[in-house]
């Protein structure tokens, strides 16, 4: 067991890192829970930030059947829901007959990552305290000022107390056309000791008018570190 403790520590440069022999490092050795991406599936629309989001043209006829207020893809290991939002009517002057309005929802998607299970031992994630980068990627959708939001929380082991957390909602510039891929990222560091879970949820807002129009997302991460926090 200590070649394997021994191996952990030059793969990752863990020194000063608590590491008990009471840790089955040959386990934590195999799982690699240090660098990688820790959430499952993190591009379920199949799509690339390496690749320009494709271009959203509108149909020659019209679509029939019921409105779609949620993307193809494959969800496996997310947990998804839709929340449909009053049509909008501001803006639009009394007495203007309107024929369609744009009918916008909200996706969302979570996951709950079991630090633990993917390799990580109580000592480290107490007492070094690594750090944890999340990162996403959205489209410029241009469908509305907020088409966006991240809520990331570091939980203990009640999977309910929050020992940190972390939300974004970006505002839109949409007196500018760009359609491009959008990064949000936070690194959370110094957050203290207890967390066991990281709770990862963002929504995205999706438009359909005549025929469906998404904003896509890809490449979710978190990913802990080996970088010891500072306070």
């Amino acid at each position: 067991m200590a070649d394997w403790k021994k191996k952990c520590e030059e793969e990752w440069g863990l020194q000063g890192a608590p590491m008990p022999d009471s840790v089955d490092w040959k386990s934590v050795y195999e799982a690699r829970p240090l660098g990688r991406n820790l959430l499952k599936n993190p591009s379920p629309l199949g799509v690339s930030k390496d690749v320009p989001p494709p271009e959203h043209e509108p149909p020659e006829v019209p679509r029939q059947g019921p409105v779609v207020s949620a993307p193809d893809g494959d969800f496996t290991s997310w947990k998804t829901d839709t929340e449909t939002l009053p049509e909008d009517t501001s803006g639009i002057p009394p007495g203007v007959v309107i024929c369609h309005l744009p009918q916008l929802s909200w996706f969302t998607l979570e996951q709950v990552v079991d630090l633990k299970a993917e390799g990580l031992w109580n000592e480290l994630m107490d007492g070094f305290q690594p750090e944890i980068k999340v990162e996403d990627w959205y489209e410029e959708s241009q469908l509305h000022g907020e088409i966006y939001q991240l809520h990331v929380k570091l939980l203990a082991a009640d999977k309910t107390t929050v020992i940190a957390e972390h939300s974004v909602s970006p505002t839109e510039d949409l007196s500018v056309y760009s359609h491009t891929w959008k990064e949000v990222s936070h690194v959370f560091a110094g957050y203290g000791p207890g967390v066991r879970y990281v709770h990862f949820l963002h929504r995205v807002k999706n438009s359909f008018l005549m025929q469906f129009y998404p904003t896509l997302f890809t490449s979710s991460s978190v990913v802990v570190k080996p970088i010891k926090s500072s306070s």
